[in-house]
């Protein structure tokens, strides 16, 4: 693996370089404070494992089991069990980035010295992402109550050899891969299963990917408005500055700031200054108003994991200046449950209204434009099921955006009576983000047909350097083919950054 070093101290990891692991482009390094954090909260655990005051998870059972007093030669049998039974996930894996970034954040809350994990478990982990070893981990089966505990021992069962994991482009036994990794399992000592499966590190590594993704889509979002804005002559007035700085919410002020840029320079707006239109529809009038709202919403998502990626989630915590193991709640998903569903509120006010200025492009008494943006319209149909599709998208998301944050269903006979439903929003919020990617690569379709149109009248620069990008893959729609070709070519650009870099100059 190539590419840059990540130092990990627990302390300060950024999303940005979650992501750059995720890729594998980055290798990670345990800090040398870090290394000593981890000895001293060990060497705690271990004192208090050799006593006999009953010390929850180290000594005890779990969940409502607390009050089951462990003997002392059951203590690593006790720690593999809580692997095993815990490992109780269903559904698909997730995609490997997701499964990276799920064992890169164990690593960094472990890394933090509240944990008592031991040094050579700590580091055969770092060893495993390193090298590639990269846990087979269901999606579902965590209500985010003492943290993502199913997602997490399915993680941690590598470690110990057992499971599944992803080596090569193989789905292997975690055995076989280790072996071929030149890596050997752990056996777990007191408190280290408990130390691996407390926290939020799964809803938090599908939610800051979904995170990232989404600040692109804002910005791919303020590009397609201004796209649709040229095909159908609209008017640059509203993103004017002083029409934001009297309402001053920070994303509008952005999102304007991005109109102004992709429009400037503008041909077409120069063709229709006296026209006899005095006000645009919503969807392309309140572009920054709406666009700027899911800033907003985007923005206290990345304020809620910025925290949580470098915050102590385990239970019981290991404090070592006081010598003392304190069972606490920072487990609890609730702020990532509740930041990952405004996320996906946020993202369907993008697709929403993507989907209307879609309708604008395509209804000829709305756009003054050929029927479904065809020429020979009734033999063909052009873009008429692209709407349907972006639609349903929309459609979908809605429903998605029912909030997971508020639903609790309770667990382990009442012990865990409130719950956050955090990895349910985190897989809510992907979802959305993917809708969302289509619907924006629908309405750039859309409007480079549009600006085709209205050739040989330039539209602003930065569209004119999205249609150049996207007409070097798409071609001019002539007559009716396969449209989900089109939509995955420009799916590409978007995933890719390539659209955005040019529209940026980089």
């Amino acid at each position: 693996m190539s590419g840059s070093l990540v130092l990990i101290d627990g302390d300060t990891l950024r999303l940005e370089e979650i992501l750059q692991v995720a890729r594998e482009e980055a290798t990670i390094e345990l800090a040398p404070s870090a290394l000593e954090r981890v000895e001293r909260s060990r060497a705690l655990v271990e004192q208090v494992a050799a006593g006999d005051e009953p010390a929850y998870g180290i000594n005890t059972g779990f969940g409502t089991l607390a009050e089951v007093r462990i003997d002392r030669k059951d203590l690593r049998a006790l720690q593999r069990n809580l692997l095993l039974s815990h490992a109780a996930g269903v559904g698909p894996p997730l995609p490997i980035p997701e499964a990276r970034a799920l064992l890169l954040l164990r690593i960094n809350v472990l890394a933090k010295g509240f944990s008592g994990i031991r040094v050579p478990t700590l580091s055969l982990a770092v060893e495993m992402l390193n090298r590639g070893v990269v846990p087979v981990v269901p999606e579902r089966g965590s209500v985010g109550a003492s943290g993502d505990l199913a997602p997490l021992a399915h993680l941690s069962l590598a470690l110990i050899g057992e499971g599944e994991a992803f080596y090569r482009g193989r789905r292997v036994r975690a055995r076989q891969a280790l072996a071929e990794a030149g890596l050997a399992p752990v056996v777990l000592e007191a408190k280290e299963g408990l130390a691996l499966v407390n926290g939020t590190q799964a809803m938090c590594a599908v939610g800051a990917l979904a995170l990232l993704r989404s600040e692109a889509l804002a910005e791919v979002a303020d590009l397609a408005g201004a796209m649709t804005l040229e095909g159908l002559l609209g008017s640059h007035k509203p993103f004017l500055p002083e029409v934001q700085r009297v309402r001053p919410h920070p994303g509008q002020i952005a999102s304007a700031e991005m109109l102004r840029r992709f429009l400037a320079d503008s041909e077409l707006v120069l063709s229709h200054a006296n026209c006899s239109k005095v006000q645009d529809p919503y969807s392309l009038r309140c572009i920054p108003q709406v666009h700027g709202a899911a800033r907003e919403g985007i923005s206290f998502a990345r304020r809620i994991l910025e925290v949580e990626v470098n915050a102590a989630t385990d239970n019981p915590l290991v404090f070592t200046e006081s010598a003392a193991i304190v069972s606490g709640g920072n487990f609890h998903g609730q702020p990532v449950s509740l930041g990952l569903d405004v996320l996906a509120m946020a993202l369907t006010q993008l697709a929403t209204i993507s989907e209307r200025r879609v309708e604008q492009l395509v209804n000829p008494s709305l756009s003054g434009l050929p029927p479904f943006l065809t020429r020979n319209s009734g033999l063909n149909s052009g873009f008429m099921i692209a709407q349907v599709t972006s639609a349903a998208l929309v459609a979908e998301s809605r429903i998605l955006c029912h909030p997971a944050s508020v639903d609790s269903i309770p667990s382990s006979a009442g012990r865990e009576d409130h719950v956050s439903m955090g990895m349910t929003a985190a897989l809510k919020a992907r979802q959305v983000a993917e809708h969302t990617r289509s619907c924006l690569a629908i309405e750039l379709l859309a409007a480079a047909q549009a600006i085709d149109m209205r050739l040989p009248l330039k539209a602003g620069r930065g569209v004119r350097s999205a249609h150049q990008l996207i007409r070097s893959r798409v071609p001019p729609m002539e007559s009716d083919r396969e449209l989900h070709v089109d939509i995955e070519a420009v799916q590409q650009l978007i995933d890719s950054g390539a659209l955005l870099r040019a529209v940026r100059g980089d």
